[in-house]
């Protein structure tokens, strides 16, 4: 996962999402990526409104170290609204933790059935990907819509975009990262910490894993302090404007 750098489309046509990170409450930038205009056509996020201090949690979940249950009491004692992406594979081991996203006023998000490059896939296998999430979610919380994805890896193309969008989903990528996906890599809960409030900034859609005993440990202090600085936080739905 490119988090910082410029990236440029290989020769397949595929793009690997990287940006330019925020500094000192600074807008981030993926003006020199090569794919700005590509996500402005399909309409996906990058960032909310860059003139209100508004934060947009967002989670991968891929599958389940343990973690998500604790995730989810902070939220629910902090009050604050997220977004989990899931799996094929999530969904059928952590029905439960499904179920509890959903009856506590959680969005869950397509990050597509079996986790594939959608850049080197069909069409047709990029419908039957996202269509089976779908399904398998409203038939487990009764989530009748799913508005969202966040493709496999940040790995995208002009037609796993077009196709996305054609489906009814808006990409969304993010602005606030780090390296935070790799459950034998933690690095303690003020690594986590550090990471994230270093990067903020208003409209920021931050991404983390909720694979990581750091965030996990470091979601509530980074809630509190991310108040404390005049920041709310927000459902994706709520967004009223969006950056490209």
């Amino acid at each position: 996962m490119l988090l910082g750098q410029a990236t440029m489309a290989s020769a397949d046509g595929s793009y690997h999402f990287g940006f330019k990170k925020s500094v000192n409450g600074q807008p981030p930038s993926i003006d020199e990526e090569g794919f700005k205009g590509l996500l402005k056509q399909r309409g996906a996020i990058f960032t909310g409104d860059p003139a209100v201090k508004e934060l947009y949690l967002t989670f991968d979940n891929g599958y389940e170290q343990g973690y998500t249950g604790k995730i989810l009491d902070v939220l629910k004692e902090k009050q604050v609204p997220a977004i989990f992406f899931v799996t094929g594979h999530y969904i059928k081991t952590e029905p439960e933790l499904l179920k509890r996203m959903a009856q506590e006023g959680h969005l869950i998000g397509n990050h597509s059935w079996s986790h594939p490059d959608m850049s080197q896939i069909s069409a047709e296998r990029i419908q039957k990907e996202l269509n089976q999430v779908k399904t398998e979610v409203s038939a487990l919380t009764g989530q009748k819509e799913m508005r969202y994805l966040r493709a496999p890896r940040g790995i995208f193309s002009g037609q796993s975009l077009a196709v996305s969008q054609g489906l009814g989903y808006t990409n969304v990528f993010w602005s606030v990262a780090y390296r935070d996906w790799e459950p034998k890599h933690q690095k303690g809960w003020e690594y986590a910490y550090k990471n994230v409030m270093a990067q903020l900034h208003p409209g920021a859609v931050i991404l983390l894993h909720s694979v990581s005993k750091d965030n996990t440990e470091a979601l509530a202090r980074i809630i509190d302090d991310a108040k404390s600085k005049g920041y709310q936080f927000k459902s994706l739905d709520e967004m009223q404007s969006r950056t490209p």
